[in-house]
């Protein structure tokens, strides 16, 4: 019985992702959609945004990818004054980089943006609904 209804929610809880996913995306910002930003380039600039500053390794580990391709991205958002990279002075061979202001400035508008998409869908819901999704919130925070 308990095994069915955790099939239940958990089917519930996705088609509801997904509805909201479906909200949020016709709410996506067209400057995002004309960015020359790749999808590996925001995931650099989130890790470095949630770890701080990582050795290039750290990046190639977390990402699952080469360091020579973890350099390459870390290139073009030196480039493109996202990222900074510097030598560790212990060891010359290692190479820290870390969000730039430029970097984190992006990463701060794309949060404000998906909080400023997520108020109208909280409001929708009712009050039993908010105070569930507020419980759900603490528990997924830990």
């Amino acid at each position: 019985m308990k095994v069915q209804i955790a099939k239940t929610l958990v089917t519930q809880i996705l088609k509801l992702s997904e509805d909201i996913f479906q909200t949020i995306k016709r709410g996506v910002p067209t400057e995002w959609l004309m960015s020359d930003m790749t999808v590996a380039q925001l995931r650099v600039l989130l890790l470095l945004h949630t770890d701080g500053q990582s050795r290039m390794s750290s990046i190639a580990a977390n990402l699952d990818i080469a360091v020579s391709t973890a350099t390459g991205i870390i290139d073009n958002l030196v480039k493109k004054e996202l990222v900074t990279r510097s030598a560790d002075i212990g060891a010359r061979r290692v190479v820290i980089c870390a969000l730039s202001p430029q970097g984190q400035e992006i990463i701060n508008r794309i949060w404000a943006q998906g909080q400023f998409q997520m108020e109208p869908l909280l409001r929708g819901l009712s009050i039993e609904q908010t105070w569930k999704g507020e419980r759900s919130c603490r528990v997924s925070a830990g």
